[in-house]
């Protein structure tokens, strides 16, 4: 006959189990309220939720369910069920926030070690969201921690074209965000009602942004995109101002009218002193089923153009990252919220991003190099 478990065997269970949104041990964040074992093994652990409508709280449930299931000697769990006070929800903020009670952008801070892509074009139908979308979800597969921020206010498009069906949890004025394929978004989008247009002005937009960057909660990223609207307005400006350290990635389409724009588009760095990572090209060339010449639907040589004009405005070496051919899969999986990368990753333009991906961001972040604070203990 098995023994009764301890307290301490429990509590180690639910070391393993983590917050769905917060992507912490639920230990770590004070949501354990009570465990109480009974003499005939059946176990009851008191659960605090963050909020009362916590969208996760199912999952919450089963993942602590089946960790203390695992204990020897457990015949049986029950899940207790509250809901976190309001000092316990702000002494939770303070503690996600590193100790800092008040509000700050943490990328840009100067020791902050996440790479800031600011994904710019300089005219709508480009593409763009659908590079921005993609990138995201082959970084995540290899390994990096991404956020997206879907900075396109009155056209936001990213949940869906990354299948972000969830909505964000607030935790006093902190923001949950929900997570798609490995990658956390915040939209404006998910703040309004149904498909209903954003009619906002400058400050507003800046204030958005802002909310966007201090208020959630974003945790460790290795890498954060923002999917900027097109051309060279006040996001653009709010974005350099937020976050001088954002290198700005410009997407174009061979069309020499495009890569005009999108040439103004990169210059603005000039103005904001903002470093340009790369062109990217995209819709290059089409190459019909069953093989065949490629066909330059929008003709040719736009990104190289953007590049190099850049490289002359700017008095730098501009690279062209990549030239992404047009595929219909493309825009049927963002439409499906289904990134290209992961379902077709053999097709031409799900290689050309990946490798982008990887000339942008490399291996996963490791500890080489990072300061551990570690010094000789005295003898």
């Amino acid at each position: 006959m098995s023994s009764t478990p301890s307290t301490e065997q429990v509590h180690e269970a639910l070391t393993t189990v983590q917050d769905p949104e917060i992507h912490r041990p639920i230990t770590d964040l004070g949501m354990v309220k009570s465990v109480d074992i009974a003499d005939d093994g059946v176990v009851s652990v008191g659960i605090y939720l963050t909020v009362a409508g916590c969208p996760m709280k199912g999952r919450i449930e089963k993942d602590v369910t089946e960790a203390v299931t695992k204990v020897a000697g457990v015949t049986a769990v029950r899940v207790e069920l509250d809901v976190m006070s309001d000092e316990q929800r702000k002494e939770l903020q303070t503690k996600l926030r590193g100790g800092q009670a008040e509000k700050e952008i943490p990328f840009a801070k100067p020791n902050s070690l996440t790479r800031v892509f600011a994904v710019a074009s300089g005219k709508g139908g480009v593409g763009k969201s659908s590079i921005t979308v993609n990138l995201a979800a082959a970084m995540a597969a290899q390994g990096h921690k991404v956020g997206v921020v879907d900075a396109d206010i009155y056209g936001h498009s990213v949940p869906r074209m990354l299948g972000a069906a969830d909505f964000p949890t607030k935790v006093e004025d902190m923001i949950l965000p929900p997570t798609a394929h490995g990658v956390k978004v915040i939209s404006v989008g998910m703040f309004t009602q149904g498909n209903q247009p954003v009619v906002w002005r400058g400050p507003m937009l800046h204030r958005a942004l802002q909310q966007f960057l201090s208020d959630v909660f974003w945790g460790d990223l290795d890498v954060l995109l923002m999917d900027l609207p097109p051309g060279t307005g006040d996001i653009a400006i709010s974005t350099a101002q937020l976050l001088p350290s954002a290198e700005l990635l410009v997407v174009t389409t061979p069309q020499q009218a495009a890569a005009e724009v999108a040439e103004r588009a990169g210059a603005i760095t000039a103005q904001t002193h903002q470093r340009i990572t790369g062109v990217i090209e995209n819709m290059s060339y089409y190459t019909p089923p069953g093989g065949g010449e490629p066909v330059h639907l929008f003709g040719e040589g736009g990104g190289r153009r953007v590049a190099d004009g850049l490289g002359k405005t700017l008095g730098t070496n501009i690279p062209l990252l990549g030239q992404v051919p047009l595929d219909t899969r493309l825009r049927e999986g963002g439409d499906e919220g289904k990134p290209l990368v992961l379902t077709e990753p053999e097709a031409e333009a799900s290689k050309v991003i990946v490798s982008i991906a990887d000339t942008l961001v490399g291996k996963p972040r490791g500890l080489a190099g990072m300061q551990l604070g570690i010094s000789p203990a005295g003898r």
